[in-house]
């Protein structure tokens, strides 16, 4: 007798993108806005930490809960919901560094001992923590908690190292930059592929939060003074164009898979 889970599975595509360039520019990108996005919208537009956090965790939780209810991996709910959490992560680590004055040397280590925890508990109960299986509502659920820690790690640990160490945004970006390529490198010469996206899904989160700096920082301030506002119009139009391109794809592909 089939489990649940596998009979559900059979009414379920991979409800994840492949893993390609457009991928990584969008998560990337996405990452940035989240570090922008979040002060944009508290700062310059004059909402205020209070009420920025309780919109974005409301339109999180409505974006995902259409994420969760897709049959299929439909480009703009997918990416809608990176956005969102990506935004939520970086509030969150925020909120403990600057509202409750957790130590970022805290911060970090908590949702790294959080995020193998995650791991542990989902390679335990599925087998694996591949992308290329999530066809189960419980494999998407590990999914997204990973996703969430990873994006809370990436923030605090780029925190840490551009301001608690001391880097700067320039060096930052080049050094999370140059271990994401790392990453791809010893991706390219054999190593584990599920490994090797974790570590740079992690990887890239401080990268882009690291980019997101230098853009909108003041030049006093070792950034480039573009500004929050400028940086965030920039790559949400970027972001929407390439989701736009997939979406028009994967709507192709489902009228060819309707057609046969």
């Amino acid at each position: 007798m089939q489990s649940p889970s596998v009979i559900r599975s059979s009414h379920w595509l991979n409800k994840v993108p492949d893993v390609t360039l457009s991928f990584w520019i969008i998560k990337i990108m996405s990452t940035t806005v989240g570090e922008t996005g979040a002060d944009f919208l508290a700062v310059n537009a004059g909402l205020g930490q209070v009420v920025t956090r309780i919109a974005m965790a409301s339109l999180l939780a409505i974006a995902l809960a259409l994420q969760l209810r897709a049959r299929r991996y439909t480009p703009w709910i997918y990416w809608l919901t990176v956005v969102l959490v990506s935004i939520v992560g970086t509030q969150i680590t925020d909120l403990l560094t600057d509202g409750l004055n957790v130590s970022l040397y805290v911060s970090t280590a908590a949702f790294a001992v959080a995020l193998a925890a995650i791991f542990f508990v989902w390679h335990r109960v599925e087998g694996t923590l591949s992308i290329d299986t999530i066809v189960t509502p419980r494999r998407e659920l590990f999914y997204w908690a990973a996703i969430l820690c990873t994006f809370a790690l990436g923030t605090a640990a780029g925190d840490l190292a551009t301001e608690a160490l001391g880097l700067g945004f320039s060096v930052g970006a080049l050094c999370f930059g140059s271990l994401t390529a790392a990453v791809f490198v010893m991706w390219r010469l054999g190593a584990n592929a599920v490994l090797a996206f974790w570590i740079a899904y992690i990887l890239t989160r401080p990268f882009g939060a690291s980019l997101g700096d230098l853009l909108t920082q003041a030049r006093t301030y070792g950034g480039l003074g573009i500004g929050a506002a400028w940086t965030s119009l920039l790559f949400l139009t970027v972001i929407v164009l390439l989701v736009a391109a997939a979406q028009l794809a994967s709507g192709q592909r489902t009228a060819a898979d309707v057609a046969k």
